[in-house]
């Protein structure tokens, strides 16, 4: 998944007529956000959950892509979920924006598809907020544990599917 970068070298020597790897022309800036996900979309490629599938609808905008987790155990076991992720300009300094595609009832997840989990947070009072040492992969991993052993009953976004979760944990699960 390495076509931007690539892309951005040949683009490079193309505009200013110079083979990729040579001089740069500071006419031509790559933004620290396309910068930081040509190493991050790698590390996640390499390091993605079995249960986690992330598709780039266009190769060259790493900063826009679909995450779908099948849970292999658990209450959401068998089930696929959708997320889109958008990560802004501002990225590393603030938290991608991601939304659940696919309406579920969960504790952590709004019926509108709004996530409740700290690492999304721009500030966080207990401290697990976003921060810029955080990463794509951290993301992927988080949304991918709201299915097994992050499902918050004590400070949940969906107050009726935590209580349901709760009163009868054998059918408060699946799609809505």
């Amino acid at each position: 998944m390495l076509t931007l970068a690539s892309k951005l070298k040949r683009d490079e020597g193309v505009k200013t007529g110079r083979p990729p790897g040579g001089p740069s022309d500071s006419s031509h800036r790559v933004s620290i956000r396309d910068r930081l996900l040509i190493k991050e979309v790698a590390e996640l490629e390499a390091n993605l959950p079995s249960t986690c599938k992330a598709s780039f609808p266009d190769e060259n905008q790493l900063h826009h892509f679909q995450l779908a987790v099948s849970p292999d155990e658990g209450y959401y076991q068998s089930g696929t979920f959708h997320f889109e992720i958008d990560v802004p300009e501002a990225y590393n300094m603030v938290p991608p924006k991601v939304k659940c595609q696919t309406r579920i009832w969960h504790p952590n997840i709004a019926e509108t598809g709004e996530i409740c989990l700290s690492l999304l947070r721009e500030h966080s009072i207990d401290g697990t907020g976003w921060a810029p040492t955080r990463t794509l992969k951290d993301v992927v991993w988080g949304l991918n544990s709201l299915f097994t052993d992050l499902l918050n009953f004590d400070d949940p976004l969906n107050i009726d599917a935590a209580e349901h979760h709760l009163r009868d944990k054998e059918n408060a699960t699946g799609t809505i």
